[in-house]
């Protein structure tokens, strides 16, 4: 896989590189149709690995698979009184509530809660930062899954200028301490980024804003993501630098929307000796698209 280059090289005037820049720097989320050249480089984006897309019914029949280890899962965190936390991040339109429902789908709604904290209140903003998370970790049998986690500190709110540099630098510091604590108390804890290409960004927004039943997930951070993807891709960098232990965390990339589901649960399922576990379904994650958290740092590294 080809690392990016170390400084930005002069784009040719003329060339489709150099046309594809110019689409994607007057991109409007209004605009009535996707520039095709933005288009045409979104499955791609981001030196996605694929270039062929998974059947349909071959993904149908693997997910079906995996959610029926799932349940098997649920019934093992019940029986043996287990806390499971999945935290999920990632880029702007990666897929993370696509994935999570397909996650959650089949479980018992009794035993598995998705957290999706809207901005703090004025109360708890003058809590302690991880205050407001520790009342949503999961009691003995359940799991709890955020949709966008304590790491808004580390991404999000310094990017959008929601926090102060020193905010940040003050999370990061307590953020393995604070996840120790967790793991030590026997919660099993589990750090997903979905990742996709700039063009794979751009389409799902503009997709997004065209369909009127998905407009509302739209948000103005969404709309804003896109003139902040450097200062969002350096902040995603330094937070899996300096937070990657105790608790490592897993890159997915996320461009094919199948591959990314089937490549987390796979994740989440091959790292829990539950009972009955069919390691032939289970399988490994693909390599390819999932990646050691360091890993994807070396990938990107110049």
């Amino acid at each position: 896989m080809t690392k990016r280059p170390a400084a930005p090289t002069a784009l040719k005037p003329g060339s489709e590189e150099a046309e594809l820049a110019a689409a994607v720097a007057g991109f409007s989320v209004e605009a009535e149709e996707l520039p095709p050249l933005i288009a045409e480089h979104a499955y791609g984006s981001g030196d996605y690995p694929y270039t062929d897309r998974p059947k349909r019914k071959t993904y149908e029949a693997e997910l079906h698979a995996l959610q029926i280890e799932l349940l098997k899962l649920q019934e093992w965190v019940k029986a043996q009184r287990e806390r499971i936390v999945i935290v999920f991040e990632g880029r702007d339109a990666a897929g993370k509530g696509g994935t999570i429902h397909r996650l959650t789908q089949h479980l018992n709604p009794r035993f598995v809660h998705v957290v999706a904290l809207d901005k703090p209140t004025e109360a708890e903003a003058g809590q302690w930062y991880f205050q407001r998370y520790i009342a949503h970790l999961p009691r003995r049998g359940d799991i709890a899954i955020f949709d966008r986690s304590w790491y808004n500190r580390a991404v999000v709110e310094p990017v959008m200028g929601f926090c102060t540099p020193q905010e940040t630098a003050h999370f990061l510091e307590q953020v393995p301490t604070f996840e120790k604590m967790l793991v030590d108390d026997g919660i099993r804890l589990f750090k997903i980024w979905l990742d996709i290409g700039r063009e794979m960004q751009l389409l799902r927004l503009h997709e997004r804003h065209q369909d009127p039943l998905k407009r509302w997930k739209l948000s103005p951070v969404d709309l804003a993501a896109p003139a902040r993807w450097d200062a969002i891709s350096a902040a995603r960098d330094a937070m899996i630098a300096a937070s990657h232990t105790p608790v490592p965390w897993a890159v997915v990339l996320g461009n094919d929307k199948m591959r990314a589901r089937l490549g987390v649960i796979r994740q989440i399922l091959a790292q829990i000796p539950y009972e009955g576990r069919d390691d032939g379904v289970v399988g490994i994650p693909d390599p390819a698209i999932v990646l050691d958290g360091r890993a994807f740092l070396a990938r990107s590294a110049p």
